[in-house]
């Protein structure tokens, strides 16, 4: 999964204007997962998918990619305040080339700053208890970051500070 000779190429690749785009808020236990539209104006959350093996979860993501026809990747990544890329950046950046690899297409990475604080008061705010939020929570963080990279005029932005 830590092969980034694909890197520049992914980062190069034209990014599909339509077509449905999977929304990953990457974990080391778990996996958010959201999906788009085909006209890629609203996104919803799809599932958490709690990580197994590397065959595992590449079998998952392909499996999701397929049914439902994705032509883009939308991976949030956990950049600092500052803007600075930390350990869990780095970890997001070599999971979404991994899965670009495998997938052969293309991928976008998002800051996800403030997308867990957001989802977590949603849930808050709809009385939801702590536990039933815990099942909720990563998905809708991954439906926070899609809609935000499918709401901003500039999709080609790197996360970072401005």
């Amino acid at each position: 999964m830590n092969d980034s000779s694909e890197v520049s190429h992914q980062l190069n690749a034209d990014f599909p204007a339509e077509g449905r785009l999977l929304g990953l808020d990457y974990g080391t236990k778990r996996v958010g997962i959201a999906i788009s539209t085909f006209e890629q104006n609203i996104a919803s959350p799809l599932e958490n998918y709690t990580r197994q093996t590397e065959i595992q979860d590449q079998n998952h993501l392909t499996k999701i990619i397929n049914e439902y026809q994705c032509k883009g990747l939308v991976v949030g990544l956990p950049v600092h305040m500052s803007g600075d890329e930390g350990q869990k950046a780095k970890e997001a950046r070599q999971f979404g080339n991994w899965v670009s690899q495998f997938t052969q297409i293309p991928v976008r990475y998002w800051d996800e700053r403030y997308s867990s604080a957001s989802a977590e008061e949603f849930l808050v705010n709809l009385n939801i208890n702590r536990n039933k939020r815990k099942a909720y929570l990563d998905k809708l963080a991954a439906q926070i970051i899609l809609q935000s990279f499918l709401d901003s005029a500039d999709r080609n932005q790197i996360p970072g500070s401005f």
